[in-house]
């Protein structure tokens, strides 16, 4: 059985598809009571999921969705800017109930920029997974293709795109990539073995690897803007916003560290944040999906 917190966000609700599309049993942890839609019945061949209630900050919330656990998928979502508990509080529980494999999904920035205040937490989560003893795999995306989903609304009612650094190119990764290594890590023994979901690539297990997680190649705001504009067919204005007005807009809803955090990122990446990685091709036996895939299955959101 595997654990999976985060269960409806994007990068967990994608996961927990692909885990009962392959036969697994899964326990769907979120934060929120369950939604009737997720009760749903499985299709036929496809595993039920049990919904569960509790999150990573608070280990107690978890020992129940654990129970019986072999393998523990973990994602931060509104943890990461909250100042909690000691993490190595959840792997002990973890390890307690059996599991025996954990997937963290963490940040590129967490080592790019080892300082940031923004990227403390997930730093904790990391060096907690790694003192745990359990096998262990680290996931570092860099920027997601959803984060374009904070254009929706201006897109929907003005066919505008308000956002700073126009022309900073960056490679985002879809979060359906994520989600993929991720079950690839839960499932598998070695990268295309036989416990995996379809992923070909070298030999050797998951446990103790990082990957780093891209898409294809570097896209600006202006370029994203371009490719939404496309798949709607209608024009979409581009209007690049200051720094200034940037930060305003996003302290609205994200802690002042973090948007300092994010805007230096998005204005003044650092080589390796420009850098496209190969490890979604490594571990999944395809290429990354590029940031048309990710609004052509998104597009009901800006119509």
């Amino acid at each position: 059985m595997i654990t999976v917190t985060g269960a409806t966000g994007n990068i967990g609700r994608t996961l927990v598809g692909l885990l009962t599309e392959a036969g697994e049993e899964v326990v769907a942890v979120s934060r929120h009571p369950r939604h009737p839609r997720q009760a749903s019945a499985a299709a036929p061949g496809v595993s039920a999921v049990r919904w569960a209630e509790g999150h990573v900050g608070d280990a107690a919330s978890m020992r129940a969705p654990l129970a019986g656990a072999s393998a523990l998928f973990i994602v931060l979502g509104g943890e990461l800017n909250a100042f909690g508990e000691d993490p190595k509080l959840l792997l002990r529980a973890a390890a307690d109930a059996g599991v025996e494999r954990v997937v963290l999904v963490s940040s590129q920035v967490s080592v790019t920029r080892p300082e940031a205040p923004s990227h403390a937490r997930l730093r904790e989560f990391e060096a907690a997974v790694r003192a745990s003893g359990l096998d262990s795999t680290i996931l570092r995306p860099g920027g997601f293709a959803s984060n374009a989903l904070a254009w929706a609304d201006t897109i929907r009612t003005k066919r505008t795109v308000f956002a700073p650094f126009a022309d900073v190119a960056l490679p985002v990764v879809d979060p359906a990539d994520i989600a993929a290594v991720a079950a690839e890590a839960l499932r598998a023994d070695g990268i295309g073995g036989a416990g995996g979901i379809g992923g070909a690539g070298s030999a050797g297990g998951h446990g103790g690897r990082v990957y780093e997680l891209t898409g294809p190649e570097p896209i600006s705001p202006r370029q994203q803007a371009a490719v939404i504009s496309a798949a709607l067919g209608e024009e979409v204005t581009f209007v690049e916003l200051s720094r200034e007005e940037a930060h305003a807009a996003m302290a609205r809803f994200m802690p002042e560290e973090a948007v300092e955090g994010t805007l230096d990122v998005l204005g003044a990446p650092l080589p390796p944040e420009s850098r496209v990685s190969t490890d979604v091709a490594t571990v999944l036996g395809r290429p990354a999906g590029g940031f048309a895939g990710w609004v052509g299955r998104n597009l009901p959101a800006f119509r």
